[in-house]
Protein backbone atom coordinates (compact mmCIF):
# COMPACT_ATOMS: atom_id res chain seq x y z
CA UNK A 1 0.00 0.00 0.00
CA UNK A 2 1.32 3.45 -0.93
CA UNK A 3 0.81 6.29 1.23
CA UNK A 4 2.34 9.54 1.05
CA UNK A 5 1.49 12.39 4.06
CA UNK A 6 2.54 15.81 2.76
CA UNK A 7 2.77 17.73 5.65
CA UNK A 8 2.06 21.53 6.99
CA UNK A 9 1.69 23.00 3.08
CA UNK A 10 -0.70 25.85 2.59
CA UNK A 11 -2.98 24.27 0.40
CA UNK A 12 -4.61 26.16 -2.37
CA UNK A 13 -7.38 24.22 -3.84
CA UNK A 14 -9.71 26.66 -6.38
CA UNK A 15 -12.65 24.35 -6.84
CA UNK A 16 -13.46 24.46 -2.89
CA UNK A 17 -12.11 28.30 -2.40
CA UNK A 18 -9.42 26.75 -0.10
CA UNK A 19 -5.85 28.66 0.72
CA UNK A 20 -5.23 27.53 4.02
CA UNK A 21 -1.93 25.44 5.89
CA UNK A 22 -2.47 21.92 6.23
CA UNK A 23 -1.85 18.33 5.42
CA UNK A 24 -2.93 15.96 2.17
CA UNK A 25 -2.95 12.65 2.64
CA UNK A 26 -2.31 10.41 -0.51
CA UNK A 27 -3.44 6.33 -0.81
CA UNK A 28 -3.01 4.05 -3.32
CA UNK A 29 -3.36 7.01 -6.18
CA UNK A 30 -6.25 9.04 -4.64
CA UNK A 31 -6.39 11.81 -2.27
CA UNK A 32 -8.02 10.53 0.79
CA UNK A 33 -7.66 13.30 3.42
CA UNK A 34 -7.56 17.07 2.93
CA UNK A 35 -6.69 19.55 5.44
CA UNK A 36 -5.87 20.11 9.14
CA UNK A 37 -3.20 17.59 11.18
CA UNK A 38 -3.52 14.02 9.60
CA UNK A 39 -1.82 11.41 10.89
CA UNK A 40 -1.32 7.93 9.35
CA UNK A 41 0.76 5.42 9.78
CA UNK A 42 3.56 3.62 7.76
CA UNK A 43 3.42 6.84 5.22
CA UNK A 44 5.87 8.38 4.00
CA UNK A 45 6.12 11.81 5.26
CA UNK A 46 6.96 15.01 3.05
CA UNK A 47 7.54 18.07 5.12
CA UNK A 48 6.17 20.55 2.97
CA UNK A 49 6.52 23.66 5.58
CA UNK A 50 7.19 26.58 3.14
CA UNK A 51 5.87 25.36 0.55
CA UNK A 52 2.48 25.32 -1.88
CA UNK A 53 0.32 22.36 -2.82
CA UNK A 54 -2.14 22.37 -5.42
CA UNK A 55 -3.69 20.40 -7.96
CA UNK A 56 -1.03 19.08 -10.64
CA UNK A 57 -0.88 21.07 -13.52
CA UNK A 58 -3.10 20.63 -16.78
CA UNK A 59 -1.44 21.64 -19.81
CA UNK A 60 -3.68 21.49 -22.59
CA UNK A 61 -1.26 22.03 -25.61
CA UNK A 62 1.65 20.16 -25.73
CA UNK A 63 3.89 18.39 -28.58
CA UNK A 64 5.45 15.42 -27.54
CA UNK A 65 7.07 14.50 -31.10
CA UNK A 66 6.42 11.10 -30.62
CA UNK A 67 6.12 9.11 -33.58
CA UNK A 68 8.24 10.22 -35.51
CA UNK A 69 10.46 12.97 -34.76
CA UNK A 70 11.74 11.56 -31.33
CA UNK A 71 15.30 13.09 -31.62
CA UNK A 72 13.45 16.17 -30.81
CA UNK A 73 11.54 14.62 -28.03
CA UNK A 74 9.51 11.81 -26.93
CA UNK A 75 7.02 10.52 -24.69
CA UNK A 76 8.94 9.57 -22.03
CA UNK A 77 11.31 12.61 -22.57
CA UNK A 78 8.23 14.91 -22.68
CA UNK A 79 6.84 13.67 -19.68
CA UNK A 80 9.86 14.22 -17.87
CA UNK A 81 10.23 17.57 -18.38
CA UNK A 82 6.42 18.11 -17.45
CA UNK A 83 7.29 16.33 -13.86
CA UNK A 84 10.05 19.03 -13.65
CA UNK A 85 7.42 21.63 -14.43
CA UNK A 86 4.47 20.47 -12.07
CA UNK A 87 2.52 18.88 -15.05
CA UNK A 88 0.96 15.95 -13.76
CA UNK A 89 -1.88 15.99 -17.00
CA UNK A 90 -1.20 17.25 -20.77
CA UNK A 91 -3.18 16.86 -24.14
CA UNK A 92 -0.90 15.42 -26.69
CA UNK A 93 -1.11 17.36 -30.31
CA UNK A 94 -0.91 15.26 -33.57
CA UNK A 95 1.47 16.71 -35.88
CA UNK A 96 3.87 13.62 -35.57
CA UNK A 97 5.03 11.21 -38.30
CA UNK A 98 2.92 9.59 -38.65
CA UNK A 99 0.06 12.18 -38.06
CA UNK A 100 -1.84 10.91 -34.95
CA UNK A 101 -5.23 10.26 -37.26
CA UNK A 102 -5.71 6.44 -37.32
CA UNK A 103 -6.90 4.65 -33.93
CA UNK A 104 -3.41 2.65 -33.92
CA UNK A 105 -1.41 5.66 -33.76
CA UNK A 106 -3.77 7.04 -30.30
CA UNK A 107 -3.32 3.90 -29.07
CA UNK A 108 0.37 3.34 -29.35
CA UNK A 109 0.90 6.62 -27.78
CA UNK A 110 -1.75 5.82 -24.75
CA UNK A 111 0.53 2.73 -24.67
CA UNK A 112 3.83 4.07 -24.34
CA UNK A 113 2.81 6.79 -21.75
CA UNK A 114 1.46 4.45 -18.99
CA UNK A 115 4.54 4.10 -17.29
CA UNK A 116 5.19 8.05 -18.08
CA UNK A 117 5.88 10.60 -15.41
CA UNK A 118 2.85 12.13 -16.37
CA UNK A 119 -1.19 11.65 -17.59
CA UNK A 120 -0.60 11.87 -21.37
CA UNK A 121 -4.27 12.65 -23.53
CA UNK A 122 -4.64 12.31 -26.94
CA UNK A 123 -5.62 15.17 -29.54
CA UNK A 124 -6.53 13.27 -32.75
CA UNK A 125 -6.46 14.54 -35.90
CA UNK A 126 -9.44 16.26 -37.51
CA UNK A 127 -8.39 15.84 -40.71
CA UNK A 128 -6.55 13.22 -42.10
CA UNK A 129 -2.34 13.56 -42.49
CA UNK A 130 -3.30 17.20 -41.46
CA UNK A 131 -4.50 17.66 -45.20
CA UNK A 132 -7.90 19.44 -44.92
CA UNK A 133 -9.38 17.16 -47.37
CA UNK A 134 -11.19 14.75 -45.98
CA UNK A 135 -12.34 13.89 -42.35
CA UNK A 136 -10.67 11.59 -40.22
CA UNK A 137 -13.14 8.44 -38.37
CA UNK A 138 -13.88 10.75 -35.41
CA UNK A 139 -15.57 8.02 -33.62
CA UNK A 140 -12.83 5.54 -34.50
CA UNK A 141 -10.41 7.82 -33.07
CA UNK A 142 -12.58 8.57 -29.73
CA UNK A 143 -12.96 4.75 -29.39
CA UNK A 144 -9.46 4.63 -29.55
CA UNK A 145 -9.27 7.09 -26.37
CA UNK A 146 -8.62 10.33 -27.92
CA UNK A 147 -10.32 13.07 -26.02
CA UNK A 148 -9.82 15.87 -28.10
CA UNK A 149 -9.53 16.66 -32.06
CA UNK A 150 -6.96 19.32 -33.59
CA UNK A 151 -4.67 19.50 -36.72
CA UNK A 152 -2.45 21.84 -34.41
CA UNK A 153 0.64 23.13 -36.60
CA UNK A 154 -1.74 24.21 -39.10
CA UNK A 155 -5.31 25.04 -39.57
CA UNK A 156 -7.84 23.34 -40.72
CA UNK A 157 -8.16 25.03 -44.32
CA UNK A 158 -11.67 23.78 -45.53
CA UNK A 159 -14.15 25.24 -43.59
CA UNK A 160 -16.90 23.23 -44.19
CA UNK A 161 -14.59 20.03 -43.07
CA UNK A 162 -14.25 22.26 -39.89
CA UNK A 163 -18.20 22.76 -39.73
CA UNK A 164 -18.63 19.06 -40.05
CA UNK A 165 -16.29 18.13 -37.33
CA UNK A 166 -17.17 20.96 -34.87
CA UNK A 167 -20.70 19.49 -35.41
CA UNK A 168 -19.74 16.24 -34.93
CA UNK A 169 -17.47 16.60 -31.88
CA UNK A 170 -20.17 16.81 -29.21
CA UNK A 171 -22.11 13.80 -30.12
CA UNK A 172 -18.86 12.17 -29.28
CA UNK A 173 -17.86 14.25 -26.39
CA UNK A 174 -14.37 15.58 -28.27
CA UNK A 175 -12.99 18.60 -27.81
CA UNK A 176 -12.24 20.45 -30.64
CA UNK A 177 -9.32 22.51 -30.19
CA UNK A 178 -8.58 24.99 -32.81
CA UNK A 179 -4.86 26.04 -34.48
CA UNK A 180 -6.32 29.64 -35.55
CA UNK A 181 -4.82 30.99 -38.82
CA UNK A 182 -5.43 32.33 -42.60
CA UNK A 183 -2.75 30.24 -44.46
CA UNK A 184 -2.73 32.56 -47.62
CA UNK A 185 -2.75 35.81 -45.32
CA UNK A 186 0.28 34.01 -43.51
CA UNK A 187 1.77 33.66 -46.76
CA UNK A 188 1.51 36.98 -47.99
CA UNK A 189 2.80 38.84 -44.41
CA UNK A 190 -0.19 39.64 -42.69
CA UNK A 191 0.83 37.54 -39.49
CA UNK A 192 -2.14 39.47 -36.89
CA UNK A 193 -4.74 39.28 -39.71
CA UNK A 194 -3.64 35.77 -40.35
CA UNK A 195 -4.72 34.95 -36.50
CA UNK A 196 -7.52 37.83 -36.24
CA UNK A 197 -9.75 36.14 -39.17
CA UNK A 198 -8.92 32.17 -38.42
CA UNK A 199 -9.86 33.05 -34.59
CA UNK A 200 -13.43 35.04 -36.43
CA UNK A 201 -14.24 31.74 -38.22
CA UNK A 202 -13.74 29.82 -35.53
CA UNK A 203 -16.51 32.17 -33.55
CA UNK A 204 -18.81 32.51 -36.52
CA UNK A 205 -19.28 28.20 -37.18
CA UNK A 206 -19.38 27.99 -33.35
CA UNK A 207 -22.46 30.41 -33.07
CA UNK A 208 -24.35 29.57 -36.16
CA UNK A 209 -24.33 25.86 -35.21
CA UNK A 210 -24.48 26.21 -31.60
CA UNK A 211 -21.38 24.64 -31.04
CA UNK A 212 -18.28 24.45 -28.48
CA UNK A 213 -14.68 25.43 -29.88
CA UNK A 214 -11.41 26.11 -27.75
CA UNK A 215 -8.66 28.70 -29.44
CA UNK A 216 -5.18 27.78 -28.88
CA UNK A 217 -2.22 30.05 -28.11
CA UNK A 218 -4.11 33.30 -28.42
CA UNK A 219 -1.47 35.94 -29.11
CA UNK A 220 -3.13 39.16 -30.35
CA UNK A 221 -5.30 41.68 -28.60
CA UNK A 222 -7.86 41.84 -31.63
CA UNK A 223 -8.39 37.76 -31.65
CA UNK A 224 -8.79 38.20 -27.43
CA UNK A 225 -11.76 41.04 -28.31
CA UNK A 226 -12.83 38.66 -30.39
CA UNK A 227 -13.28 35.82 -27.91
CA UNK A 228 -14.55 38.60 -25.27
CA UNK A 229 -16.66 39.86 -27.19
CA UNK A 230 -18.46 36.24 -28.26
CA UNK A 231 -18.63 35.04 -24.73
CA UNK A 232 -20.43 37.95 -24.19
CA UNK A 233 -22.77 37.08 -26.66
CA UNK A 234 -23.76 33.26 -25.60
CA UNK A 235 -20.97 31.51 -27.70
CA UNK A 236 -19.52 28.43 -26.31
CA UNK A 237 -15.82 29.37 -26.71
CA UNK A 238 -13.14 28.69 -24.58
CA UNK A 239 -9.40 30.40 -24.90
CA UNK A 240 -5.58 29.42 -24.33
CA UNK A 241 -2.45 32.01 -24.19
CA UNK A 242 0.77 30.91 -23.92
CA UNK A 243 3.72 32.38 -20.77
CA UNK A 244 5.62 33.94 -23.63
CA UNK A 245 2.34 35.87 -25.05
CA UNK A 246 2.17 37.50 -21.83
CA UNK A 247 6.02 38.05 -21.25
CA UNK A 248 7.74 38.68 -23.86
CA UNK A 249 7.53 40.61 -27.24
CA UNK A 250 8.99 41.09 -30.48
CA UNK A 251 11.31 42.75 -29.13
CA UNK A 252 12.71 39.69 -28.31
CA UNK A 253 13.32 38.91 -32.30
CA UNK A 254 16.05 41.10 -32.22
CA UNK A 255 18.42 39.09 -30.94
CA UNK A 256 18.10 36.90 -34.24
CA UNK A 257 17.82 33.68 -32.18
CA UNK A 258 15.32 31.20 -33.51
CA UNK A 259 14.63 30.13 -29.60
CA UNK A 260 12.44 32.94 -30.24
CA UNK A 261 10.97 32.15 -33.58
CA UNK A 262 7.22 30.29 -33.12
CA UNK A 263 4.38 30.53 -34.81
CA UNK A 264 1.45 32.51 -33.33
CA UNK A 265 4.92 35.06 -33.70
CA UNK A 266 5.71 37.39 -30.50
CA UNK A 267 3.34 40.41 -30.35
CA UNK A 268 3.44 44.16 -29.46
CA UNK A 269 3.91 45.19 -25.89
CA UNK A 270 -0.20 46.83 -26.77
CA UNK A 271 -0.64 42.79 -27.02
CA UNK A 272 1.05 41.39 -24.35
CA UNK A 273 -0.91 44.08 -22.24
CA UNK A 274 -4.02 43.02 -23.95
CA UNK A 275 -3.32 39.07 -23.68
CA UNK A 276 -2.53 40.08 -19.65
CA UNK A 277 -5.99 41.78 -19.28
CA UNK A 278 -7.55 38.98 -21.01
CA UNK A 279 -6.78 36.43 -18.61
CA UNK A 280 -7.62 38.17 -16.07
CA UNK A 281 -11.55 38.85 -16.77
CA UNK A 282 -11.45 35.58 -18.23
CA UNK A 283 -11.95 35.92 -21.57
CA UNK A 284 -8.88 33.72 -22.03
CA UNK A 285 -9.55 30.56 -19.75
CA UNK A 286 -6.43 28.73 -19.78
CA UNK A 287 -2.54 28.83 -19.92
CA UNK A 288 -1.25 26.22 -22.62
CA UNK A 289 2.70 26.32 -23.36
CA UNK A 290 2.81 25.05 -26.88
CA UNK A 291 5.65 23.07 -25.91
CA UNK A 292 7.44 22.97 -29.42
CA UNK A 293 10.68 21.20 -29.37
CA UNK A 294 13.48 21.31 -31.87
CA UNK A 295 17.37 20.34 -32.24
CA UNK A 296 19.76 22.52 -31.59
CA UNK A 297 21.07 21.99 -35.36
CA UNK A 298 17.12 22.84 -36.32
CA UNK A 299 17.33 26.44 -34.32
CA UNK A 300 20.43 26.83 -35.35
CA UNK A 301 19.58 29.36 -38.31
CA UNK A 302 17.09 31.99 -37.98
CA UNK A 303 15.74 32.47 -40.82
CA UNK A 304 15.01 28.90 -41.54
CA UNK A 305 14.45 27.51 -38.53
CA UNK A 306 11.45 26.06 -37.50
CA UNK A 307 9.13 27.26 -35.04
CA UNK A 308 8.27 26.92 -31.68
CA UNK A 309 10.03 26.87 -28.17
CA UNK A 310 9.49 24.32 -24.84
CA UNK A 311 7.87 25.53 -22.01
CA UNK A 312 6.31 23.14 -19.75
CA UNK A 313 9.29 23.78 -17.15
CA UNK A 314 9.00 27.52 -16.58
CA UNK A 315 5.08 27.96 -17.19
CA UNK A 316 4.39 28.04 -13.93
CA UNK A 317 7.44 30.46 -12.49
CA UNK A 318 6.44 32.54 -15.21
CA UNK A 319 2.98 32.71 -14.95
CA UNK A 320 4.06 33.97 -10.88
CA UNK A 321 6.69 35.72 -12.23
CA UNK A 322 4.64 38.09 -14.72
CA UNK A 323 1.07 37.33 -13.52
CA UNK A 324 1.21 37.15 -9.38
CA UNK A 325 3.93 39.21 -8.37
CA UNK A 326 2.73 42.29 -10.65
CA UNK A 327 -1.02 41.99 -9.05
CA UNK A 328 -2.52 40.72 -12.08
CA UNK A 329 -3.57 37.22 -10.74
CA UNK A 330 -3.54 35.61 -7.39
CA UNK A 331 -2.13 31.84 -6.71
CA UNK A 332 -5.87 30.81 -6.61
CA UNK A 333 -6.22 32.14 -9.80
CA UNK A 334 -2.87 31.07 -11.83
CA UNK A 335 -3.77 27.94 -10.45
CA UNK A 336 -7.37 28.16 -11.90
CA UNK A 337 -6.02 28.93 -15.29
CA UNK A 338 -3.01 26.37 -14.98
CA UNK A 339 -4.95 23.07 -13.57
CA UNK A 340 -8.82 23.95 -13.28
CA UNK A 341 -10.13 25.24 -16.10
CA UNK A 342 -8.53 23.13 -18.94
CA UNK A 343 -9.00 20.53 -16.83
CA UNK A 344 -13.17 21.42 -16.94
CA UNK A 345 -12.52 22.08 -20.81
CA UNK A 346 -10.79 18.81 -21.66
CA UNK A 347 -13.53 16.80 -19.35
CA UNK A 348 -10.88 14.72 -17.82
CA UNK A 349 -10.35 13.95 -13.72
CA UNK A 350 -7.57 16.65 -12.71
CA UNK A 351 -7.67 20.36 -11.47
CA UNK A 352 -8.38 19.52 -7.72
CA UNK A 353 -7.31 18.39 -4.18
CA UNK A 354 -10.68 17.19 -3.20
CA UNK A 355 -11.31 13.59 -1.42
CA UNK A 356 -11.41 11.40 -3.90
CA UNK A 357 -9.24 13.38 -6.59
CA UNK A 358 -6.34 11.72 -8.30
CA UNK A 359 -3.50 11.89 -6.39
CA UNK A 360 -1.60 14.55 -8.58
CA UNK A 361 -0.23 17.19 -6.99
CA UNK A 362 2.58 19.60 -7.42
CA UNK A 363 4.39 21.76 -4.07
CA UNK A 364 6.25 24.55 -5.10
CA UNK A 365 8.37 27.24 -3.63
CA UNK A 366 6.24 30.73 -5.04
CA UNK A 367 9.33 33.00 -3.60
CA UNK A 368 12.72 30.87 -4.73
CA UNK A 369 14.02 33.19 -7.72
CA UNK A 370 16.88 30.98 -10.17
CA UNK A 371 17.65 31.56 -13.30
CA UNK A 372 16.98 29.21 -16.17
CA UNK A 373 19.53 27.56 -17.75
CA UNK A 374 18.68 25.57 -20.73
CA UNK A 375 21.51 23.18 -20.23
CA UNK A 376 19.65 21.55 -17.13
CA UNK A 377 16.41 21.06 -18.48
CA UNK A 378 14.67 17.79 -18.25
CA UNK A 379 13.33 17.19 -21.96
CA UNK A 380 15.39 16.38 -25.05
CA UNK A 381 15.38 20.20 -26.78
CA UNK A 382 16.51 23.41 -25.34
CA UNK A 383 14.55 25.74 -27.25
CA UNK A 384 13.48 27.72 -24.66
CA UNK A 385 12.99 31.98 -25.14
CA UNK A 386 13.01 31.83 -21.26
CA UNK A 387 17.16 30.90 -21.25
CA UNK A 388 19.06 33.03 -18.93
CA UNK A 389 15.74 35.21 -17.16
CA UNK A 390 15.55 35.26 -13.68
CA UNK A 391 11.99 34.18 -12.46
CA UNK A 392 10.00 33.59 -9.29
CA UNK A 393 8.67 30.55 -8.26
CA UNK A 394 10.13 26.95 -8.23
CA UNK A 395 8.72 23.31 -8.24
CA UNK A 396 10.19 21.34 -5.79
CA UNK A 397 8.21 18.19 -6.14
CA UNK A 398 5.43 16.79 -8.29
CA UNK A 399 3.31 13.79 -7.94
CA UNK A 400 1.62 11.67 -9.83
CA UNK A 401 -0.52 9.15 -9.89
CA UNK A 402 -0.03 9.05 -5.56
CA UNK A 403 3.75 8.91 -6.61
CA UNK A 404 6.84 11.18 -6.53
CA UNK A 405 8.07 11.55 -10.53
CA UNK A 406 9.90 15.02 -9.73
CA UNK A 407 11.99 16.29 -6.54
CA UNK A 408 14.22 19.72 -7.13
CA UNK A 409 17.56 18.70 -5.98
Amino acid sequence: MNKLLIKGARIINPVKNMDSVGDILLQNGKITAVGGKIACEAAQIIDAQGLIAAPGLVDMHVHLRDPGFTYKEDIISGCKAAAAGGVTSLLAMPNTSPVTDTPETVSMILEKAQNADARVYVAAAITHGLKSEQLCDLAALKNAGAIALSDDGRPVENTALMAQAMMQAPQLNLKIVSHCEDLDLAKAGFPYAAEDCGTAREIALASTFDVPVHICHVSTAASAALIRDAKLRGVQVTAETAPHYFMLTEKELQHHDADYRMNPPLRTEEDRLAIIEAVMDGTIDAIATDHAPHSEEEKADFLTAPNGSIGMETSLAVGITALVKDDCLDLSQLIERMSVNPAYILGIDAGTLNVGAPADVVLFDENEEWTVDETKLHGKSRNTPFKGLTLTGKVKMTICRGEIVYTDK
